[in-house]
């Protein structure tokens, strides 16, 4: 009789399967994830919650309701144009360059409205720009 120990063969784990199994798990979970879509968002400008505004010796303000209408220095401008309302900043700006732009647009007012004002106060000159807002405690009033 032969009783020599056989060699023992070493366990090995094999991670093929494994890695099989995961990638199916993650593709269902990549195909089954919901993603958000940013149409559905709904905002509402503007508000923050910003100390008392505070006073300008050389500000000029110009409005915008809600339907594109622009105000400067609450004057009623007739038209829309870009070129008019930069007209009437130059002339409402008694400072000159040092005078401040507050924009104080309606929550509703189109977003080209308030870019137009952008535009109007660089062509200006008029580098000093800030948006006048309410605080949220004003709002719910």
């Amino acid at each position: 009789m032969n009783f020599r120990p056989r060699p023992k063969e070493e366990p090995e784990i094999n991670l093929i399967p494994f890695i099989d199994v995961l990638l199916v798990v993650l593709i269902f979970l990549m195909l089954s994830t919901t993603y958000s879509k940013f149409t559905e968002l709904q905002l509402r400008l503007p508000v923050a919650d910003a100390d008392a505004q505070r006073d300008y010796p050389r500000e000029v303000v110009v409005g915008v309701t809600s339907d594109g209408r622009y105000t400067v220095n609450r004057q009623a401008l007739e038209g829309r144009s870009v070129d008019l309302l930069s007209m009437a900043l130059t002339d409402a700006a008694k400072a000159g360059k040092d005078s401040v732009v507050i924009v104080s647009a309606d929550a509703a007012a189109p977003h080209q409205s308030v870019i137009s004002v952008l535009e109007a106060a660089r062509r200006s000159g008029l580098q000093q720009v800030t948006f006048a807002a309410q605080s949220a405690a004003q709002a719910t009033r």
